[in-house]
């Protein structure tokens, strides 16, 4: 039985608006949590047709039903209180908050900690009362009280409550037995020029976009999933495309299946802590 807290009135802020970061918010809304995104500056996401972040370069932004738009201020407070107008407008609101300074004012239930920096770049485990890691670089009960696994394969979405997840390989999980194949990086340092859009369908060697006046080619065939938006000064190595080769339009407007596996062990983890079995000692443990 829940005890007699609500979802409704447990705040949620997630570090990250992109195409993962979309599939736990979008799972957590729906589920009935308030949910705040905060992400940094000018945000690269290659799957941004399915990236809450989007809402930063693009205004008002839906996925599946689930419209985000911006919290603007010109600090923590006056964020707070755009987020907390938009929540009200049943909107999750987006703010440009790389440091995440919003979690001290805004005093939250949970942390997720969504970047996907492989790493932990400044998540603490006192900064809610249950915090989350996703994927690499992250420790239970050093720096989150639980984490999620992300790699793709038989544990992914596992929630870890010893440990963490696997190390990053630095290689995509396979899809259709493609790898590496799938990506589109930058042949150089430069700005983003793409010459197709996503939802296309390219054919392998085919010219995708360009960086620095190099072009970019795609490897397999398939649909392009994801490209970054015009005009991004990308490293030499940048992912900056995704080609799927199951070659569906369609997935290129849904949230992912490895996003939507992430975002249940994301929500498993949170009605573990806030409203299951788990004791103050065993979050602290």
């Amino acid at each position: 039985m829940l005890n007699q807290r609500t979802v409704q009135d447990a705040l949620v802020i997630v570090k990250g608006g992109g195409d993962l970061a979309t599939g736990i918010i979008h799972r957590l809304w729906r589920s009935g949590f308030p949910v705040i995104v905060t992400e940094i500056d000018n945000p690269t996401m290659v799957r941004r047709t399915v990236s809450f972040a989007e809402c930063l370069y693009a205004g008002r932004f839906e996925v599946e039903g689930v419209t985000a738009d911006c919290a603007e201020g010109a600090g923590p407070e006056e964020k707070l209180a755009a987020a907390r107008a938009l929540l009200a407008e049943g909107v999750v609101p987006v703010m440009v908050d790389p440091e995440a300074a919003i979690v001290a004012p805004a005093r939250p239930a949970v942390l997720v900690d969504a970047i996907m920096a492989k790493r932990n770049i400044g998540t603490r485990i006192d900064q809610a009362e249950v915090v989350v890691g996703v994927g690499p670089g992250f420790t239970v009960g050093i720096d989150a009280h639980a984490v999620i696994e992300t790699a793709r394969g038989h544990d992914i979405g596992r929630v870890i409550l010893e440990g963490g997840a696997e190390p990053n390989t630095g290689v995509p999980g396979p899809i259709e037995g493609y790898t590496t194949e799938r990506l589109l990086r930058s042949p150089a340092a430069g700005r983003f020029e793409p010459r197709r859009a996503i939802g296309d369908t390219v054919e392998a060697g085919e010219v995708v976009a360009a960086v620095g006046g190099q072009e970019v080619r795609a490897e397999i065939k398939g649909v392009l999933r994801g490209l970054l938006r015009e005009g991004i000064e990308v490293t030499e190595g940048f992912k900056v495309g995704d080609v799927d080769p199951r070659a569906k339009p369609g997935h290129c407007h849904t949230i992912s299946d490895k996003s939507r596996a992430i975002g249940g062990g994301v929500l498993e983890a949170i009605m573990m802590f806030l409203f299951g079995v788990h004791s103050e000692a065993e979050r602290t443990h």
